[in-house]
């Protein structure tokens, strides 16, 4: 009984739950303490350990008040319940939208859209810059981090012309990581 208490449950909080993340917390907290699955104070323990851990809060908390409730099996249970109703509209989302693909009038829509999406990502990337190398706020510019900035875009940009595809971005990051901790360690 307890594991389709936890999949009606958690599905009801995957169907009814907009807005994000902060917007479902009150939805869940209903839920589970209708259930009396957690108390008022584990239950906010719970949402910080689920706002501190990698993963969407919904599916931190459904995984643990299933396994709390259910073991192993209640986990899966309550944390695929949570994900179905979002993968469901996401197929249908994909079916109607491989239809209006299709329509040129969507084409050129989203044609349209590309660069504006590039231009955002773009000023993004250069503000973060400017504001880590001191440019933006304060008016000092920190020498070591344009120094830094600059030659890790020459090795990103140099691999680029040398292999063609260019440097995977998790060896960038990983080059990035070491490469700022030699030099901010010493």
């Amino acid at each position: 009984m307890i594991y389709l208490d936890l999949f009606i449950g958690f599905l009801e909080v995957g169907f009814f739950s907009f807005g994000g993340a902060y917007a479902a917390i009150p939805f869940i907290k209903d839920v589970v303490t209708a259930h009396n699955w957690l108390d008022e104070e584990m239950l906010t323990y719970m949402i910080a350990i689920s706002e501190s851990t990698p993963g969407p809060i919904m599916v931190n908390m459904a995984t643990y008040v299933g396994s709390e409730k259910g073991g192993l099996i209640g986990a899966a249970i309550a944390t695929a319940a949570v994900v179905l109703p979002a993968f469901f509209i996401i197929l249908l989302i994909m079916v109607a939208m491989n239809k209006f693909l299709k329509n040129r009038y969507v084409k050129a829509a989203l044609s349209g859209l590309k660069p504006c999406i590039m231009g955002i990502i773009l000023v993004t990337g250069v503000l973060m810059i400017l504001k880590n190398c001191g440019l933006l706020f304060n008016g000092r510019a920190d020498i070591l981090t344009i120094v830094l900035t600059c030659s890790i875009a020459f090795i990103y940009f140099g691999s680029r012309l040398v292999m063609k595809k260019g440097m995977n971005p998790i060896m960038l990051i990983c080059l990035s990581a070491f490469v700022g901790i030699v030099v901010y360690a010493f």
